[in-house]
């Protein structure tokens, strides 16, 4: 029931006339009301997506086995071999058979989809940390358009112009070109919206092009994760109008969108956050803010007692707002204190259930942080770039410009929350946890100058190998070995596809992590570059087939799943040591390119490990590493934890490397 709720089928927008523009920026004294207007519509392509594949089960095995073997030693590796026999030609079999047989009833989806927000929704860890990213935006390349009031104002009317956009089916869709200059232009655009949606993606292909699933792309707005015993819902009202902004640990809501849907003026909405960055009011006492970063059944728990408490409607308010819009009230000193500041923050003032919140501090830093169960970082990314491009490229008010005189006081709502003994306890024991969970993390940041990319390329080496590879040889400097390492790859070229993952640790990176750190001067300049041009090229071959759904994560994944939903016992290669070990992604890695992004990160998947987010083009890398040993695995999973997805679509890009 929950995976069909969340598959509905995308509410068509209207018809785009054979004369529209394509793209158009914002006319006149004030915002237009859509970002561009797309002659070809925006879900054109989503029915035609092929289907992401299961691949066969001895090739499953055979890249499971290969990327054990720079874990294991030999014996290790013969037990790990010996359960993997039993498993392709046994009970593994069966499952396999049965797996397929249940995808080609299912044609609507992916065979990964349902288990996939089941896996999310049924965790029970706090989302923060455990679950949900950031992404900072850069500055204003205009300074002034930085103050937060300013920046604040701009960035909200381009978010609504995005939803605006979106539900009118003026987006342009999310297409991977590979040869834009044949697929992106406005002739073959021009062709291609006269192609029945159901062949629509067949002649995209003809030209090189790859259109990506936009399923998820309905939840960025009026969402949120809702705490439910057991397994979370994820709740969406696409009827609300209203704009949630926190500020303080306060709670305040008013309409960006009125009765006939249009965006209200700009200078309202300014006028509307100028009043709330006026409010005097001290910070609560029991900041409501702190129960999202709970333990979701404890969460749940204390929802349920909100909701009989007299709060159901300001809840209702929370939950069905376009998104959540945090005003801090200081600037960022650094890299280091942004990135605590947009990953987790000081609990008082974020949601951290709803689909995204925009977050600007005093000086206009911005980021967005996400909930992870709704979505990955494709609808994310997409959003993030339109909104920093038509923000700062047409932005609608400028650093001079008057909010309208309109009274704030009364379109503005404050919500209150009635808060009995209970509740109050129950803030101050998330308020507890929460910081005490918050002092296990430690984040910094390295900035690499020289070389880059493009020196890289130069060099016939794939830039992300060589991140990885820089990784490699990083902990095996300071721990002395290699271990389990994730770097997430979209899948979204194949219909409700979410990711997979790429295993960076080979024998190949391990090989020449030990070259280069044990033993530099036994070998020669030639030998290292050519070991390092054998960890690229393997890097690439796993890269293509994680993102041509080849991996072979998600299909035991899958098979695991099965089997539990089975009721039987869990089959022996599931047991083994070595798929617990695999599975606890010491190293959890992602790369991430766009010019709209300053930095961007995630919390370790694991209490003693390294979540590292890379930002292309700089070299940048922020590192973020936990602390708490005595933190408890979900129960029976081997875990659960180490297969979510913390880290975003890597560069915009389903098919190469960035």
């Amino acid at each position: 029931m929950v995976a069909r709720l969340l598959l509905r089928a995308w509410p068509r927008g209207p018809a785009v006339g054979p004369g529209a523009p394509c793209r158009p920026l914002s006319a006149g004294s004030g915002p237009g009301q859509y970002l561009q207007r797309s002659i070809v519509p925006t879900m054109h392509y989503q029915d035609s997506l092929p289907r992401l594949p299961i691949p066969k089960l001895e090739d499953t095995i055979r890249r499971y086995l290969s990327a054990q073997k720079p874990l294991l030693d030999d014996e290790q590796f013969r037990k790990t071999e010996q359960f993997c026999k039993s498993f392709e030609n046994g009970i593994g079999k069966e499952l396999h058979e049965q797996l397929v047989a249940r995808d080609k009833q299912n044609k609507h989806t992916s065979y990964i989809s349902g288990p996939w927000f089941d896996m999310y929704l049924t965790a029970r860890d706090s989302v923060v940390l455990n679950f949900n990213p950031f992404m900072a935006f850069n500055p204003d390349p205009k300074s002034e358009y930085n103050d937060q009031l300013t920046r604040a104002t701009n960035m909200t009317v381009s978010a609504i112009r995005f939803l605006k956009t979106l539900r009118a089916g003026l987006l342009e869709p999310e297409v991977f070109h590979l040869n834009p200059a044949k697929s992106d232009t406005d002739t073959f655009k021009r062709l291609i919206r006269f192609v029945p949606s159901s062949l629509s993606w067949y002649g995209a292909y003809l030209v090189n092009a790859y259109p990506l699933d936009m399923s998820q792309y309905f939840r960025l707005f009026n969402s949120t994760r809702l705490p439910r015993p057991s397994q979370d819902e994820l709740f969406t009202d696409d009827k609300a109008r209203h704009l949630l902004v926190l500020r303080k640990g306060h709670f305040y809501v008013f309409d960006v969108l009125d009765q006939d849907g249009n965006i209200v003026s700009a200078s309202e909405i300014q006028a509307h956050l100028k009043y709330i960055l006026s409010d005097n009011s001290p910070a609560p006492e029991f900041p409501l803010a702190y129960l999202t970063s709970e333990n979701r059944d404890v969460w749940a728990e204390l929802r349920q007692k909100l909701v009989s408490g007299g709060n159901e409607e300001a809840l209702r308010k929370v939950d069905s707002a376009v998104f959540c819009l945090c005003l801090d009230d200081f600037p960022i000193k650094d890299l280091v204190h942004l990135s605590h500041n947009m990953l987790h923050g000081d609990g008082t003032n974020r949601w951290y259930d709803k689909s995204f919140n925009l977050i600007i501090a005093k000086d206009g830093t911005a980021a967005v942080h996400f909930e992870h169960a709704w979505g990955d970082g494709v609808a994310v990314l997409r959003f993030f770039n339109e909104v920093f491009k038509d923000s700062t490229q047409a932005p609608a008010i400028a650093p001079q410009s008057q909010p309208a005189s309109t009274d704030s006081s009364a379109a503005v709502q404050k919500l209150t929350f009635k808060l009995n003994d209970a509740l109050k306890a129950g803030i101050s024991a998330a308020k507890e946890k929460f910081d005490a969970t918050m002092k296990t993390l430690t984040i910094d940041f390295i900035q690499f100058h020289r070389g880059g990319k493009e020196f890289l390329k130069k060099q016939k080496l794939s830039p992300d190998s060589v991140a990885q590879l820089a990784f490699q040889m990083a902990f095996m400097r300071q721990y002395g070995g290699t271990v389990a390492t994730y770097e997430s790859c979209s899948t979204a070229a194949f219909k409700h596809g979410r990711t997979e993952t790429i295993r960076p640790a080979s024998i190949f990176t391990k090989r020449c992590s030990e070259a280069f750190v044990r033993e530099p001067s036994k070998h020669s300049a030639g030998e290292l570059q050519q070991m390092m041009a054998e960890c690229s090229k393997y890097h690439n071959q796993l890269t293509k087939e994680a993102a041509m759904g080849q991996g072979f994560d998600r299909h035991l994944f899958a098979l695991r799943y099965l089997a539990a939903a089975r009721g039987i016992v869990l089959p022996e290669l599931f047991l083994d040591p070595a798929y617990g070990q695999i599975n606890h992604n010491i190293l959890s890695t992602s790369t991430l390119s766009s010019p709209a992004v300053n930095v961007g990160g995630f919390a370790p998947v694991v209490p003693n490990g390294f979540g590292i987010g890379a930002v292309g083009g700089r070299i940048r890398s922020v590192i973020i590493k936990g602390t708490n040993q005595d933190q408890q695995e979900p129960q029976g999973a081997d875990s659960l934890r180490t297969f979510r997805l913390t880290s975003l679509m890597r560069g915009g890009c389903p098919i190469t490397t960035t």
